[in-house]
């Protein structure tokens, strides 16, 4: 471990003086990546450097306390030996978590997609209010929403929605909520006071960058037709819509949330491109694989990972064994403990697998 830490000291220091240099400044590509690697490596190096300031204290500490006769001052240093093996324990498994490969995707954008499941109406009601749930998450983190493609349900609720959250760190923390959600309470329909139990499915991606991966005109197929929903006139006027199908794998992209057939048809072509890109990850990079699987479930949209018992107010995450009482904070976008939990999860798995 020790050795892996000199090396990003070495490399952290070697980068600090690169970024520097005019030269290298000039290169402004260069340099963006130069100093998004600097950043990267900051808080590992500042982390081993106060753990090396520790063990030189709890060093001193013993050294004096071989040496000292009075016995106030034996006590000090034993009081401050015990603290300081305890804080040098916390901070050696503080760098293990720092150590840990990052998952490249993290601070990218997230896609998520929506679907009402098994329950009708009350399925559609409830993907209509994880919706909100997570773009009211999103505004608690400053994030920004991009809607893609809406398709409501009569009563007011969600047969599905696609949209995009833009922020930094969006990834990381929307991750572990692929899967199946299940909802359990009464419906305002129900007369004889029964509790139903119905079902959603979110799918999340990154977002792909360009570089990602490339997309030739001759897989796909492009269609228009006329958006549907709240929108007034323009809505029975213009072909705006887009409908994007990708021939090779089927993968298929509706995107309708612009006026302009233009600008739907690029917003179509990047969500496109990061499905893509998850589906040839998933397919063909067995390492890629086995990370999923090492994570806090697999993100697989069919598994059940979590229920909302709205008769006792709880929300349950099957995969860490989670409970809150505080459903309703949580559905009004308190996710944050949760999605933590969800982190704190993962990383002890991956640390355990050495």
């Amino acid at each position: 471990m020790f050795e892996k830490l000199d090396a990003i000291v070495a490399r952290y220091n070697f980068l600090t003086e690169e970024i520097s240099k005019p030269e290298v400044i000039a290169d402004n590509n260069k340099w963006k990546k130069l100093v998004k690697e600097h950043s990267s490596l900051q808080e590992t190096v500042e982390c081993y450097q106060a753990y090396l300031a520790v063990v030189k204290n709890l060093a001193d500490s013993v050294e004096m306390e071989q040496i000292e006769t009075d016995k106030e001052m034996l006590e000090m240093l034993h009081v401050d030996i015990v603290e300081g093996k305890q804080k040098k324990a916390e901070m050696e498994e503080q760098l293990k978590v720092l150590l840990l490969p990052k998952d490249p995707n993290d601070d990218k954008n997230v896609i998520i997609e929506i679907r009402a499941g098994a329950g009708g109406d009350e399925a559609a009601l409830f993907a209509n209010e994880i919706k909100r749930m997570y773009y009211m998450f999103a505004e608690k983190n400053r994030w920004k929403i991009d809607e893609i493609d809406v398709n409501e349900s009569e009563l007011g609720g969600l047969k599905e929605a696609s949209f995009t959250v833009i922020g930094n760190g969006a990834y990381s923390k929307f991750k572990f909520e692929s899967g199946v959600h299940r909802v359990q309470r009464v419906p305002d329909t129900e007369s004889q006071g029964r509790i139903h139990t119905s079902t959603i499915t979110v799918a999340v991606l990154p977002e792909a960058e360009d570089v990602d991966i490339e997309i030739l005109d001759k897989d796909v197929k492009i269609d228009t037709y006329r958006a549907s929903g709240a929108g007034g006139q323009h809505v029975n006027k213009t072909e705006s819509a887009i409908r994007m199908t990708h021939l090779p794998t089927g993968i298929v992209v509706n995107c309708q949330d612009e006026r302009s057939q233009i600008k739907n048809r690029e917003k179509a072509l990047k969500i496109l491109k990061s499905k893509l890109y998850d589906f040839y990850q998933t397919q063909a990079d067995k390492e890629y694989a086995e990370r999923r699987k090492t994570q806090v479930g697999t993100g697989d949209r069919s598994e059940r990972i979590r229920t909302y018992n709205f008769p006792q107010g709880r929300v349950t995450d099957h995969r860490i064994g989670l409970t809150l009482y505080s459903l309703e904070s949580f559905m009004n976008g308190d996710i944050e403990q949760m999605v933590e939990a969800l982190r704190l999860a993962d990383q002890t798995a991956k640390l355990q697998q050495g």
